[in-house]
């Protein structure tokens, strides 16, 4: 399925020094501000409290954050678990502050928005032991109950942080195997590097803007980079199959003609994915914005980087018919053993 054909080859890589350079500066920016800014991590990585509510009725999210907002932690993550009626709260570590205090101080908050007071209840639990929890009580109504807080300590953010490296280590290394084997290892240095420019310049954004940096968002780092390296291969495949069809054509115009073939393909599937991704910018609330903010500004350069970045870098490496096709030996190459036998 086409939207369009392009009868002539367009020049792209006529321009591949000037957008290359516009290229590092981005990605040097984007390095610069991850070494001077950082990355504003969330909970999951430096460590905080988590406390479980329950709701009589559907769960008002934006009332709960707000409450818990106008208590003075900015960074707070709210989001349903399970079903509508449970709710997830993220805090942040405050010093000076025990956790079993915070709790108490928080569900007194939301409490009071309900316009109760809370109370201690004991009873007994499905497997008949003493149990005591906090619940919000009204005139006859219980709105809001305790199920459950915990703490969660540096050391296990420290643990997320390092497993979070090893993926992408594992990614970045399998991407170059799958390149070099599918291709030639030219080509995987030139996907590798392009796939690496992605994920630093969207780290770069979230360094700059200070956005928190949460496990969601590196979901959408990992997916990222398999979001361009298929890209990467679609582009490749079309090199390897323009030196198969075009032998009287050079690298720069088969790469050309490999990318200019591949444009209208590049539109509809770029283009539904973003559709996609901005409807979740737009109107999946805070849970998602992040993911998608990510998801968007990955594939916006992930269509940049496969196109300009690593067909740029796999040409300037030197890559070849050769390396691609096998071309068979003629009768008379003195490179053949057998040349000029007669049977």
């Amino acid at each position: 399925m086409e939207l369009f054909r392009i009868k002539r080859d367009l020049p792209f890589m006529k321009h591949a020094l000037v957008l290359n350079a516009i290229s590092f500066l981005t990605f040097a920016a984007a390095v610069f501000f991850l070494v001077t800014r950082g990355l504003h991590f969330s909970i999951e990585f430096t460590g905080g409290t988590l406390i479980e509510v329950q709701y009589v009725q559907a769960a008002d999210i934006e009332k709960t954050r707000s409450v818990v907002e106008h208590m003075g932690f900015p960074d707070v993550q709210v989001q349903n678990f399970g079903s509508s009626r449970d709710v997830l709260i993220r805090l942040p570590l405050k010093p000076g502050v025990k956790q079993a205090e915070l709790t108490e101080q928080v569900f007194a908050e939301l409490c009071k928005a309900e316009s109760g007071q809370v109370q201690q209840h004991d009873g007994v639990n499905a497997k008949g032991a003493a149990e005591s929890k906090k619940v919000c009580a009204t005139a006859g109504a219980e709105p809001l109950s305790l199920t459950r807080s915990e703490m969660v300590g540096p050391a296990v953010g420290q643990e997320l942080a390092w497993d979070a490296a090893k993926a992408l280590i594992c990614v970045v290394i399998g991407i170059v195997l799958y390149l070099a084997i599918r291709f030639e290892w030219k080509f995987g240095v030139a996907g590798i590097i392009a796939n690496l420019h992605d994920v630093v310049i969207i780290l770069g954004f979230f360094a700059f803007f200070q956005w928190e940096f949460s496990l969601t968002v590196l979901a959408a780092v990992l997916a990222v980079l398999g979001y361009s390296v298929n890209e990467s291969v679609v582009i490749f495949d079309r090199v390897r199959e323009a030196f198969r069809k075009y032998r009287k054509l050079n690298t720069r115009e088969v790469i050309d003609h490999a990318i200019t073939s591949t444009i209208s393909r590049t539109i509809i599937t770029h283009g539904c994915t973003q559709l996609v991704v901005v409807s979740m910018l737009l109107f999946g609330g805070p849970t998602l914005h992040y993911f998608a903010l990510a998801l968007t500004i990955g594939i916006c350069f992930g269509i940049y980087s496969s196109v300009f970045v690593a067909a740029a870098i796999a040409m300037w490496l030197g890559v070849k018919r050769e390396d691609l096709v096998k071309v068979p030996l003629s009768k008379d190459d003195p490179n053949d053993p057998n040349a000029g036998a007669v049977v």
